[in-house]
């Protein structure tokens, strides 16, 4: 009886450590730390990607023994980074940050990236049964970034906005009338101390503010 239950601990511990498995390296997580403009972390998220599509197209021309399961992970890890690059846009327009840059070069990565993953599903690996399953997420999730690339970012801004604006009221409908009050209060002054910190002054730098 001890047998089968450790062959299916085992399969468990396995199925959850691939599952926790982190789809950037570590130096790539270094990279995305130290770039904060969201135009060039998208940049940045766009070479992972394309690095990870390369890879892909590699391994499929070549029938190397666990090709199947090394296609399978790239292609599973393809799809998060196209997934953080889109939180990463949707983000930046809830901080009213310009990603026009940004979201021009998604557009036409997630073109090719696009033809080359359904070019892969049209030349019927013999092992696709394999990882059918992720490369269609892949495609699906591609083909989603492209067209949310392609929208009018004053659109998709309002969209972003709204569901934040809904997402706050959800969770204030669950607290209680005075911690409401409280949160409201305390953003206000957060508010207003950023809109000083940003007022337009014509002293030179280091010059006293002048007495009312």
């Amino acid at each position: 009886m001890r047998f089968p239950l450790l062959i299916a601990t085992l399969i468990f511990s396995a199925t959850l450590c691939h599952a926790e498995r982190d789809f950037l390296t570590a130096a790539e997580v270094d990279q995305i730390r130290l770039v904060q403009e969201p135009n060039e972390r998208i940049q940045l998220y766009l070479t992972f990607a394309k690095q990870r599509v390369a890879r892909i197209g590699q391994a499929i021309a070549q029938e190397k023994p666990g090709r199947s399961v090394f296609v399978h992970d790239l292609l599973e890890d393809f799809t998060k980074v196209i997934e953080a690059m889109d939180t990463v846009s949707d983000d930046a327009l809830r901080r009213k940050r310009d990603i026009s840059i940004g979201t021009q070069a998604i557009a036409g990565a997630n073109k090719d990236f696009l033809a080359q993953l359904e070019k892969i599903r049209d030349s019927e690996p013999k092992d696709i049964s394999r990882y059918q399953f992720v490369l269609d997420g892949a495609i699906d999730a591609t083909r989603d970034s492209m067209e949310l690339a392609q929208e009018d970012l004053k659109n998709r801004s309002g969209q972003v906005l709204s569901k934040v604006d809904k997402e706050q009221k959800d969770r204030e409908a669950l607290m209680r009338t005075e911690d409401v009050e409280a949160k409201r209060t305390a953003e206000k002054k957060d508010k207003e101390v950023e809109q000083k910190r940003k007022a337009p002054t014509l002293r030179r730098k280091g010059e006293p503010a002048k007495e009312p």
